[in-house]
């Protein structure tokens, strides 16, 4: 696996984005060090390849003077301190509670009791991330570290003065293998923003593809229709939503909800004309944070929407249902597919197969044809090459900063990761003959772990577990105690994922070496506006449709959007971003 991600950071994504102008945040620290290592950033553009070298500190278990590097040579603190750790809190029935459950006192118990840290969670709404930071803020309650996936969101806390630079010598002292295996993957270049060195990056196996969220159909439902396929393209989906309508099957197929105010809606890379789209579009426009209403491709996907509803697959009363209402409505067998990211217990899924046992539910792995009547490519958006970027609060001590530094290196060690990984051999899984982990479905003992195997405690280091090839990755992250093993079907669909990324079709979001101070400004004013002009473009008459769309793209752009086109633009000119391939 080591190898793969090594390779994958290393050459140019074809089609997708590499990184060019971004430095690693080392300046002054690095020349503390006389020896320094190298890590290497390699960029391909065309048929040029350079090389861009940045210093990274030595990390060998002799520097600082005597100190020891890493755990073993850690010493408790002499008065208790306490550190708060964010937690996603989804909102999800079965599962302990985010904040205080048996991993959290395990966490307490065998990091914290040993250094005289106190370590305590603090629950983060997983569809409210920016405005719940922003309330702590004001509070002046910011959690030790501050941590999400999207970089816009870690550069706007950065604007908003909530993170601290840190001394990235410093981190690799008392973090030595968090920060060496940055360096092994290429990281280091992402930690700095406006000439400051703000994140440290956890890293994310496969990155390139997006293997873990699922989308699962009624295979039944098809098949009663006269169909052996998941549609191929728009003109047999929207053939067989009208057929299944017209059967009796079900209503509204399509399900809906509604478009809330938060980054990440609506992601238009399918609709984009990827073999003519230039780097300035892409800078300006193509960033998945905030929707690009007036850009040519958020056009198409909006007229799709409004296709959609006026055909009567869409629920006309999507815009009031909340996204678990449309769970709800897929798991009372009234929708025709729905979307989720794997793990082997998987409550709702089960849930459906109570409700729905004559059911058949196939896996709609990732197509390699394009659409060409209909204009759309299979593309998707790549995760960023690393996986949570974490901050340090503004607000924090340099000793909190410390044993949070502690906290990620404690994490990060193979034993202490396993365990919050895969639990407690015999309860949470168990040794299969391979000598690989398998995990217990629907265990429900006092070892019960959180959402997704505990991932939102241990994202603070990894995006995934990892444990033998791909293949038995996947095998161990699949849902089981199902009454279909869709093991083999994800698999497929991770290999067709990254013959998509071969082809171009998946695409890293340009990301910038100074803030965008723009779109800190106007972001949620945007999102709020684009949650509603979208549902009136989505419900509007389709001879209404182009009109509507001028009208609020010339609202939207004046509202700040073009103000952020142009400040991304002239970022990228500049030479203050990465570079499309």
């Amino acid at each position: 696996m080591k190898k793969f991600l090594q390779k994958t950071v290393a050459v140019a994504l074809t089609g997708a984005m590499v990184i060019g102008a971004l430095s690693g945040c080392n300046k002054e620290t690095s020349k503390e060090n006389e020896t320094t290592t190298k890590s290497q950033q390699t960029t391909t553009q065309g048929s040029n390849t350079t090389e861009t070298t940045t210093a990274a500190p030595e990390t060998t278990t002799q520097s600082q003077g005597s100190a020891v590097a890493g755990i073993d040579g850690w010493e408790p603190f002499a008065s208790n301190v306490t550190i708060t750790i964010p937690v996603y809190d989804r909102g999800k029935e079965g599962v302990p509670p985010v904040t205080e459950n048996y991993w959290t006192k395990w966490i307490q118990e065998n990091f914290g009791n040993k250094y005289n840290i106190t370590v305590e969670f603090e629950a983060i709404p997983r569809g409210d991330v920016l405005n719940a930071y922003a309330l702590l803020a004001v509070a002046e309650d910011l959690p030790t570290i501050l941590m999400e996936y999207d970089y816009p969101k870690l550069a706007q806390w950065v604007d908003d003065g909530y993170l601290t630079e840190y001394d990235l010598n410093e981190f690799a002292q008392i973090a030595p293998t968090y920060y060496q295996r940055m360096v092994d993957n290429n990281q280091i270049g992402y930690t700095e923003i406006n000439d400051g060195c703000y994140f440290a990056l956890a890293e994310r196996p496969y990155y390139n593809t997006n293997y873990t969220f699922i989308t699962w159909v009624r295979m039944d439902w098809l098949e009663q229709v006269g169909y052996d396929h998941i549609p191929a393209n728009r003109a047999e989906y929207l053939d067989a939503m009208a057929k299944i309508k017209e059967a009796g099957i079900c209503e509204y197929p399509g399900g809906g909800s509604m478009i809330s105010g938060t980054a990440g809606v609506d992601q238009n890379y399918a609709y984009r004309d990827l073999d003519n789209m230039t780097g300035e579009e892409w800078a300006m426009y193509g960033d998945y944070a905030i929707p690009a209403l007036s850009w040519e491709p958020q056009y198409k996907l909006l007229k799709f929407a409004n296709e959609d509803y006026n055909l009567g697959i869409t629920n006309p009363e999507f815009y009031s249902l909340t996204a678990e209402e449309d769970q709800a409505a897929f798991i009372a067998g009234n929708k025709y597919s729905h979307g989720s990211y794997i793990s082997a217990t998987m409550d709702w899924l089960k849930s459906f197969y109570e409700q729905n046992p004559d059911a058949k539910l196939a896996v709609a792995v990732q197509s390699l044809e394009a659409d060409t009547e209909a204009g759309t490519v299979p593309a998707f958006r790549s995760n960023n090459p690393f996986g949570m970027m974490i901050g340090f609060s503004s607000q924090a001590s340099e000793d909190e900063i410390k044993a949070a530094m502690m906290y990620m290196e404690w994490m990060t060690l193979e034993e202490n990761l396993f365990t919050m990984q895969w639990g407690i051999e015999g309860e949470n899984y168990t040794m299969g003959a391979d000598g690989l982990p398998v995990s217990v479905a629907d265990y429900d003992g006092d070892y019960k772990q959180g959402f997704n195997n505990s991932k939102d405690y241990w994202c603070v280091t990894v995006e995934a577990r990892t444990a033998g090839t791909i293949e038995d990755v996947i095998k161990a992250a699949s849902p089981v105690g199902l009454p279909q093993d869709f093991t083999q079907d994800i698999i497929d669909n991770y290999y067709n994922q990254v013959a998509a990324w071969e082809k171009g079709w998946v695409v890293t979001d340009c990301m910038f070496a100074k803030s965008i101070e723009s779109a800190t400004e106007y972001q949620q004013t945007l999102l709020d506006k684009y949650a509603e002009f979208r549902t009136k473009l989505t419900t509007c008459k389709p001879e209404e449709f182009d009109a509507l769309y001028e009208q609020y793209a010339k609202e939207y752009l004046e509202a700040g959007y073009q103000a952020i086109a142009d400040e991304r633009l002239e970022k990228y000119n500049d030479g203050y971003s990465s570079k499309m391939n």
